[in-house]
């Protein structure tokens, strides 16, 4: 690959390396190392200023290049897109290959290390994806008919009139046909559900796409407009009968067979591999068993609150006190306000870490649309405030239930994980400093950072009362189930609807919202540590913080201040920088942040 890189395509350099002439001194050519870019001797008020990294232009170039290309591919899910985007990463996987690794300074290690580790990710992601899509194949025939015409179009090649009427006739007929096929099927009779659901879904962005190169032609050229008027309606008619046949048959499903569709587990093999991408030198096993050994702690201490109640070891009967604590409607946003402030108050007496005065100048609320609380039934936070909470249009189940979930006890126990010290101040911050690295970014700081503040806060004692201490350990608690349904899943030993009754049965959660949480996520093709990533990162951050703060290296303030300019990297390159430890260009995880125990929770 290197050789192809610098003698096949000799213009790389000198269309990347003239325009920023420090990234000529990564090179094993070079003779000097790029000095960071002098920063103010005295920066603002509340702001801290981090060195430069020698690898940021190129990433900059990288970045750039990935949004013209993906622009110019209308199609996500094209194979010739999936193509050109393997050849670009190759191509700067072979730069990485140059670049004198050792030369590089802290912060250029740690970026050559992420571009590389997000490169490899990427090329493997693209060939399981492409697996996926041969599922796909069977209900969608006239998929590449149609990409193939809005791929012409962007390559200006010309189509006659005729040709044009004779391809839209083709994806009528194959519309038409495949319906009639998968209609001489029994219902559920072995239809692959998730592929069906999947399919069904992509056929409206085929039909954006068709729509796309026919407004291109139409009353432009004669030719074209006279063949394709009627050809065009009947395609579009047959594809839109076929969609509504597709979701019409997702309702269709064997004796026994959940009404929810899920995704296939991923399987341990691929869960081994994007572990080790995201830095966790766990096997899913482990995972698991520190769900489990979290959950057993969240348990004892939710028995000790019920007690504190007066509802001696009945759990449930404290939760369903607290649950039904919730407030009016019209007054929830009044609520979490309120709450947002109290935390905020509650850092800074503690001096616990910096809250630039804009963050508070900036910070907005809205109500979250009846629609969307269909799959998000809490409250969500960052610059704007999204307030889940029923409205006059609600069926009565979902009013109550919504009501229930989002009580001020529950609500209290996660504002600060949306909020401050949370997702608004970590997004603050993150568009702010090394914002570069945000292709890079993964989900086990992104979640992890608001998780360990969750535990922090418990620990400073945040909470007042035993309804405050129910409510921190329900969110708490999810979190610990979020990491065992989503394994079990992953490893083939929980349905889907198995998940669900765990949430409601172990953890209290409403039936309807536990139905939500499992669906959304187990319902989609999405990366399989998703539920996982918010504990487990938590946990990160907490024995990060263990050994720089509890060890007297560094104040609790320089620690959170410093971790949020790093931009949402994995947690064990974020131990490599505030720890000063060297890097290898070989880098792998080995960071082992966890302590197991013999005794684990009742599984």
């Amino acid at each position: 690959m290197t050789n192809q890189v610098s003698g096949n395509r000799p213009g790389i350099r000198l269309v990347i390396f003239p325009v920023i002439f420090a990234a000529s001194l990564i090179f094993p050519e070079s003779t000097s190392i790029a000095r960071p870019i002098p920063l103010p001797s005295k920066p603002a008020s509340g702001i801290i200023l981090a060195g430069e990294s020698e690898v940021r232009p190129l990433i900059a170039r990288f970045s750039t290049d990935e949004r013209s290309i993906d622009r110019y591919y209308f199609f996500e899910f094209s194979s010739a897109r999936r193509r050109r985007f393997d050849e670009f990463d190759r191509e700067w996987l072979g730069i990485l290959a140059e670049m004198n690794f050792e030369a590089l300074n802290r912060d250029g290690k740690i970026d050559a290390i992420l571009f590389k580790n997000h490169l490899t990710r990427r090329l493997r992601q693209r060939r399981l994806d492409a697996a996926a899509d041969e599922r796909l194949a069977p209900f969608l025939p006239f998929a590449e008919k149609i990409i193939s015409l809005h791929e012409d179009l962007k390559k200006a090649r010309w189509i006659r009139g005729a040709d044009a009427a004779r391809a839209l006739h083709e994806i009528k007929s194959d519309a038409i046909s495949t319906q009639k096929a998968f209609s001489g099927r029994q219902a559920g009779s072995g239809v692959d559900r998730f592929a069906l659901k999947q399919a069904a879904g992509r056929i409206e962005r085929l039909e954006s796409g068709l729509k796309n190169w026919f407004d291109f032609y139409n009353g432009y050229d004669p030719d074209f407009t006279w063949w394709a008027a009627r050809p065009i309606k009947a395609a579009f008619q047959a594809l839109e009968s076929y969609a509504d046949f597709l979701c019409g048959r997702l309702n269709e499903r064997r004796p026994g067979e959940s009404k929810h569709v899920y995704r296939d587990p991923a399987g341990r093999e691929a869960l081994m591999d994007e572990l080790a991408f995201e830095m966790i030198p766990y096997t899913p096993e482990e995972i698991l068993k520190l769900g489990w050994q979290e959950l057993a702690w969240c348990e004892e201490q939710r028995r000790a609150a019920a007690r504190d109640l007066g509802y001696e070891d009945d759990w449930r009967a404290a939760i369903e006190h607290v649950k039904n604590l919730c407030v009016d409607p019209g007054r929830q946003p009044e609520l979490i306000r309120g709450m947002a402030w109290e935390a905020v108050e509650f850092l800074e007496k503690h001096e616990s870490l910096t809250i630039p005065p804009l963050v508070k100048e900036i910070l907005r609320i809205e109500m979250m649309s009846p629609q969307r609380q269909r799959s998000t039934p809490f409250f969500t936070g960052g610059e704007v405030i999204s307030v889940a909470y029923p409205t006059n249009t609600m069926p009565y189940e979902q009013v109550i239930s919504t009501m229930r979930g989002n009580n001020p006890h529950f609500s209290r126990a996660v504002v600060h994980h949306e909020l401050v010290p949370g997702h608004n101040l970590q997004m603050f911050q993150a568009a702010r400093h090394k914002s570069y690295r945000r292709p890079f970014s993964t989900r086990f700081f992104i979640e992890g950072w608001p998780l360990y503040w969750e535990m922090r806060l418990w620990d400073m004692g945040f909470q007042r009362s035993p309804e405050d201490r129910i409510g921190m350990l329900f969110w708490r608690m999810h979190r610990c189930a979020r990491i065992i349904f989503s394994m079990k899943f992953q490893l083939g030993e929980w349905t889907g609807d198995e998940c669900i009754d765990f949430l409601v049965e172990r953890i209290g959660h409403e039936r309807d919202n536990a139905t939500v949480e499992v669906t959304r996520d187990l319902g989609v093709r999405s990366n399989p540590l998703n539920q996982i990533s918010y504990l487990t990162g938590g946990l990160q951050m907490r024995a990060l913080s263990q050994e720089l703060v509890d060890s007297g290296k560094m104040t609790a303030r320089e620690f959170h201040d410093a971790a949020l300019l790093e931009g949402s990297i994995p947690i064990e390159l974020l131990r490599t920088k505030l720890s000063r430890q060297d890097l290898d260009e070989n880098f792998s995880t080995r960071w082992k942040f966890y302590t197991f125990r013999d005794s684990g929770a009742r599984q």
